[in-house]
């Protein structure tokens, strides 16, 4: 356990660090990781509330174990096939589904992939959109606003908290641009350059 002057130095740190280096800590930090794993809760401003179990590994396998809704099934990503295996019933039961990111039945309320779901797609589309536009530091969070009315995969803001330990992102809030919440993330548990079972991502 962190003692209270190392939490303290943590939280001054955060609120000291410009910007563009709380989001360039990040970047480097999922550049040097091989591995992670981390439970997700998504809270879509127009749809039900999503808890899974997100495991990854590079170059992009991504393995999906869902709390709810759809509770007890499993999908799994390969970038060596470029599809998407779900177990309906959990892994390893039958059946199996074979089906391509694209696929309308496994995408997100708002057209996200399971292929571009990883930290890494994340940081890029917000560097991506603050690009001419203005980041700030709000707090604890990385406020990223796009120029006008510019958005990156749907996304006018984002506001993000990182983990102090590791510098990745461990929250995450979308908005349009209108100001109107498009999805609140939030990812705990986060684990790092971990080793997974050999057939954890078949």
């Amino acid at each position: 356990m962190r003692s209270r002057a190392t939490s303290s130095l943590a939280r001054r740190n955060e609120s000291t660090m410009s910007p563009d280096a709380a989001l360039t800590a990040a970047e480097a930090r999922f550049q040097a990781l091989t591995t992670y794993q981390l439970t997700l809760r998504s809270h879509p401003a127009d749809g039900d509330a999503i808890e899974l179990r997100y495991s990854f590994r590079k170059p992009g396998f991504i393995r999906m174990d869902f709390v709810r809704p759809h509770a007890g099934a499993t999908l799994i990503y390969s970038p060596e096939t470029r599809t998407a295996r779900v177990w309906p019933f959990g892994f390893p039961r039958f059946p199996s589904l074979a089906l391509d990111p694209d696929n309308p039945m496994i995408r997100g309320p708002h057209g996200h992939r399971v292929d571009q779901s990883d930290m890494g797609t994340l940081l890029r589309n917000v560097r991506a959109l603050g690009k001419g536009g203005v980041m700030r530091i709000d707090g604890a969070h990385l406020v990223v606003d796009g120029a006008s009315a510019r958005t990156v995969a749907g996304v006018h803001r984002y506001r993000l908290r990182f983990d102090p330990a590791t510098s990745l992102p461990i929250e995450v809030v979308s908005e349009d641009e209108f100001g109107a919440l498009i999805e609140s993330v939030t990812m705990d548990a986060l684990r790092i350059d971990i080793t997974f079972p050999q057939d954890f991502f078949v």
